[in-house]
């Protein structure tokens, strides 16, 4: 039986190693909201108080290639840097990156998608897994970034749209590479205002979006001007 004075020690080497391995890491969090409202979609669908009855069902995304740098030059950056974020997965939205060396930096740069070099090697295991849902198997490239919902605004079947956009071959490059200045911190909070991608879309036109094309490329890029870095 251990005694009072091990079981304490115990305890303090574990809490030690915990904070120990926060200190030599970047907390990277991701939040997903509708202008200000926090989207919980592993609760309920989210509803939008407006006319139209918008719901948000599905928000999905790729962050790859997470770097680090310092006047311009990178410092840090992630080796196989593939996360898949999920708005109804609250573990999918909290990103570790080994800091191991304390480096500092003024500036974020990661990828929103995936590269072309890794869709042209194939299907993968981890995030990058097919049964992630974000893979089309039929034309052999990954799906960058999923929204998905229902709106009155939409004349589809029972109202809804889906945007699934991608693309790794030219014209139709869906890829976007976003950078944010940021202050030398160990926790970075990444936030998505999906807001701000839908009210630049018409849905009585345009609700449906499901492969490489001319529009995907365009809605990627709404998209990409729809993260920020939060202080909260």
């Amino acid at each position: 039986m251990k005694s009072n004075g091990t079981v304490f020690l115990l305890f303090f080497m574990n809490v030690y190693c915990v904070a120990v391995s926060q200190t030599n890491s970047i907390q990277f969090s991701v939040s997903t909201t509708f202008g200000a409202t926090p989207l919980h979609l592993a609760d309920s669908a989210f509803t939008a108080n407006d006319s139209t009855h918008l719901q948000i069902t599905e928000v999905k995304f790729y962050i790859s290639e997470i770097q680090f740098l310092k006047n311009g030059k990178i410092v840090l950056e992630e080796k196989n840097s593939f996360h898949l974020v999920d708005a109804s997965e609250i573990n999918s939205l909290k990103i570790l990156v080994d800091n191991k060396q304390n480096i500092s930096f003024d500036q974020l740069k990661f990828n929103l998608g995936i590269d072309s070099a890794t869709n042209v090697s194939g299907a993968m295991g981890g995030d990058l897994d097919p049964t992630k849902g974000m893979y089309w198997a039929w034309q052999s490239g990954y799906i960058n970034f999923k929204l998905e919902g229902t709106s009155q605004l939409c004349k589809t079947r029972n109202n809804e749209f889906q945007f699934h956009l991608g693309g790794y071959q030219q014209p139709n490059y869906c890829l976007q590479t976003l950078s944010f200045p940021i202050n030398n911190s160990i926790t970075i909070h990444l936030k998505l205002d999906v807001q701000k991608i839908l009210q630049q879309i018409d849905l009585t036109k345009t609700n449906h979006i499901m492969s490489p094309s001319a529009e995907a490329v365009l809605l990627s890029k709404i998209v990409a001007n729809a993260f920020s870095i939060s202080k909260n």
